[in-house]
């Protein structure tokens, strides 16, 4: 059975609340609809009617990450001409809220009869995804409104002003308004479990782990990507059970309400530039999370298998979290982590490398950890890169091990170009595995853009990768041709490789932290051309998509006058689909820090693809940082932390 659509749904989170609702504002309890506190229903029908009528809808539409607006009109009068006499206002909100305003635009009085009819069943998520939701429930009076009980919970609506009638046994509630010509009166429902208050939720807290970061310039576009993704972070972050001034984000919604390791270690790196309270609430939750122990799996951080379309069994996303883990305190510190905190969280990233070596053992590569592998070329990418940072890392605190990983990262390097490369016309390509008895996967997808995600070092400068220059080259010449580069972000596979689906969530839908990847590491490596091509297209899809970026949407190829496909089941708002939007504009300074020298060394993109471009409100080292990149493709600090000085 297909999951409720969820691309045509206007969706407002601020976790752990959610309002999905459909463009009319009509809560019908199909599919999704409903207002949502920690994954269960609250509310699946709210219909207004007024004057026995359902007013017209007429738009609907997201004023912030957290709030929609819905308008509706109504005629009273048969004879009235075109014009409507009374405007009818909806502010929905993820917090459990709703504020319901009629304004009379007749000339005579009105009288108003306004009836909302309720309901719910106070199903699960997860539940009403595989199409298991419950009838509705019978509801009691109760307070000024209603109350719905079952074994899951309870919930209950409360109205102000009071209703004039209260109809249980049918969910409704009733009241008689007078407006005068110009008058107007409202209602405020709050929608809730039974003796429970409002959400509060991350987003709306005073002390945000993410820095209120602006940009402007040249292209309009990059300040509305740029505001949209930090507040669609903001809406989706959870504070941590255990030590609740810790936050991490969830990966997304609707689906995803939840930590999933890899995607919120992915998110938060690429979120550092809005400072590193984000990366380290989401690594002192994960070290919390960390297996220790004398077994084979001990240092791992576990993580649920993924899907890797029809050519790949699923991968294990623990594998990707674990080797994320060195990596993001790695480079949060020289973002301007504390070293107090580094510190704390060093031993969890030892464990990780300590796991990586265990896992690898006598051989060269990181296998998959189910029988018979195979070794994927974009795992080998993570555990590489994670060597070479987790050394640089335990090297900065004294401890052992260094020089073993960068020993065993320079074997990977040496082996890799030889056994992970797919001779062919044109000049080849990376294969995305290494089969058991030699035989390689030679589909080409986004899984080989982390090859070129290396990592940073000290004094701004990149780890070495696992491709040569040579092949570097080949690599961003195929991410740049039509059968990757779809005009509105890089497919997951490409378009000419067997089980290509536009669709497929890993064999050729546009993903939107891949695209981001793809941009900023063709960036580093000096490929401006194709950086800015897969830049432009997915700048298109966020304009076309209102700035808020699904995790993914369908691979089909971009034609003159058309628009990106949503894919129904995608998360939106996604945190890495958000992190990206920070990444790919921040990519464009080339910001490359290195706090604990006090440098900042700028790398920005010289064709300057989308103009003058100021971003401020950043933050290196505790402090604020801003820096203008002009059309000539030159980079200024305007605004920067005592004494950090600019690198070479």
């Amino acid at each position: 059975m297909n999951p409720p659509a969820a691309h045509t749904a206007l969706i407002c989170v601020a976790l752990p609340g959610l309002a999905i609702s459909p463009e009319h504002g009509q809560l019908t309890g199909h599919g999704l609809e409903g207002f949502y506190r920690s994954g269960r229903r609250m509310l699946s029908r709210c219909r207004l009617r007024v004057a026995g009528r359902e007013p017209l809808a007429v738009q609907g539409r997201m004023i912030a990450a957290d709030r929609a607006r819905f308008v509706a009109t109504l005629s009273l009068v048969a004879d009235g001409g075109p014009d409507p006499d009374v405007l009818v206002e909806r502010t929905r909100s993820a917090d459990g809220t709703e504020r319901i305003t009629l304004r009379s635009a007749a000339r005579r009085p009105l009288r108003l009869p306004v009836e909302l009819a309720l309901g719910t069943d106070l199903a699960d998520l997860g539940a009403i995804a595989a199409g298991r939701a419950g009838p509705d429930l019978t509801a009691s009076v109760h307070a000024f409104g209603m109350r719905w009980s079952s074994a899951a919970g309870h919930s209950a609506i409360t109205a102000d002003p009071p209703p004039s009638d209260t109809l249980a046994s049918a969910g409704l509630l009733r009241w008689e308004f007078e407006l005068p010509p110009g008058g107007s009166r409202s209602v405020e429902l709050r929608v809730g479990p039974a003796g429970a208050g409002p959400v509060r939720a991350v987003a709306r807290a005073a002390t945000s782990p993410l820095a209120p970061a602006r940009a402007t310039g040249d292209d309009p576009r990059a300040e509305a990507l740029l505001r949209t993704s930090i507040e669609d972070l903001q809406a989706l972050l959870l504070r941590d059970p255990v030590r609740p001034s810790d936050t991490y984000p969830a990966a997304g919604a609707p689906w995803r309400c939840g930590m999933a390791p890899a995607e919120a270690l992915a998110a938060a790196r690429m979120a550092l530039p809005l400072g590193t309270r984000l990366a380290a609430g989401t690594l002192r939750a994960l070290a919390r999370a960390q297996l220790v122990g004398a077994g084979p799996g001990s240092g791992l951080i576990p993580g649920p298998r993924r899907q890797a379309g029809d050519q790949m069994p699923p991968s294990c996303t623990g594998q990707e979290a674990t080797l994320l883990f060195p990596v993001v305190l790695a480079e949060a510190r020289r973002w301007g982590l504390s070293e107090p905190e580094t510190q704390e969280l060093l031993p969890a990233a030892e464990r990780c490398l300590r796991w990586l070596r265990t896992a690898v053992g006598e051989g060269t590569y990181l296998a998959d950890p189910h029988p018979g592998g195979p070794w994927r070329g974009e795992t080998q990418a993570h555990a590489h890169r994670a060597a070479l940072l987790g050394a640089d890392l335990l090297d900065a605190y004294g401890r052992g091990g260094g020089t073993e990983l960068r020993e065993w990262a320079g074997e990977v390097r040496t082996a890799f170009r030889k056994d992970f490369w797919v001779e062919g016309a044109g000049g080849g390509r990376p294969a995305a595995a290494l089969l058991p008895g030699g035989r390689l996967v030679p589909q080409l997808g986004a899984g080989s853009v982390h090859l070129l995600d290396t990592g940073l070092l000290g004094a701004g400068a990149p780890a070495p990768g696992l491709l040569d220059r040579v092949r570097t080259e080949q690599l961003a010449r195929l991410l740049g041709g039509p059968a990757m580069d779809s005009g509105w972000g890089l497919r997951s596979l490409g378009a000419r490789e067997a089980g290509y689906n536009p669709f497929g969530h890993r064999s050729g839908a546009v993903r939107v932290r891949e695209t981001a990847v793809a941009v900023a590491g063709l960036a580093a490596a000096g490929f401006e051309k194709e950086a800015a091509a897969l830049l432009g297209g997915v700048l298109s899809a966020a304009e076309a998509f209102g700035y808020r970026l699904p995790e993914m949407y369908a691979g089909e190829q971009r034609v003159r006058g058309g628009a990106p496909v949503p894919h129904p089941t995608a998360c939106r708002p996604a945190a890495t689909a958000a992190a990206a939007g920070v990444l790919l504009l921040t990519t464009l300074a080339g910001i490359r820090p290195d706090a604990p020298a006090r440098t900042v060394t700028l790398r920005p993109v010289r064709s300057a693809p989308l103009g003058e471009l100021e971003l401020t409100g950043l933050r290196i080292a505790g402090a604020a940082f801003s820096v203008r990149v002009s059309r000539l493709g030159l980079a200024l600090v305007e605004e920067a932390a005592d004494g950090l000085q600019l690198g070479a």
